[in-house]
């Protein structure tokens, strides 16, 4: 029996990850806490995430109606009104 050093996991992939943190702890019964990051600036952040824009994809359109005002909602459809006869003439 092992004591203090607690169950070992039954799942192969949580076993792995169990077996690969006990070998690469300096206290294998104690899991090690990993470093504190430094506090990031809401400056910093807004730059990172307008780096990165897209990337994770769009905002759904129903997600996106339910974040807007009124008024937003009703200049959107203005500018999509306007765009979609504009291309009607113009053709």
């Amino acid at each position: 029996m092992t004591i203090g050093k607690g169950k070992r996991p039954r799942d192969p992939n949580q076993l792995a990850k169990w077996i690969v943190d006990q070998s690469t702890s300096e206290h294998p019964i104690q899991e090690q806490e990993a470093p504190k990051a430094p506090p990031v600036s809401p400056e910093s952040l807004s730059q990172y995430m307008a780096q990165i824009g897209r990337k994770g994809g769009q905002i759904g359109g129903k997600r996106r109606l339910k974040t807007m005002t009124r008024v937003q909602r009703q200049k959107v459809a203005a500018k999509a009104a306007r765009a979609r006869w504009k291309k009607r003439h113009s053709s």
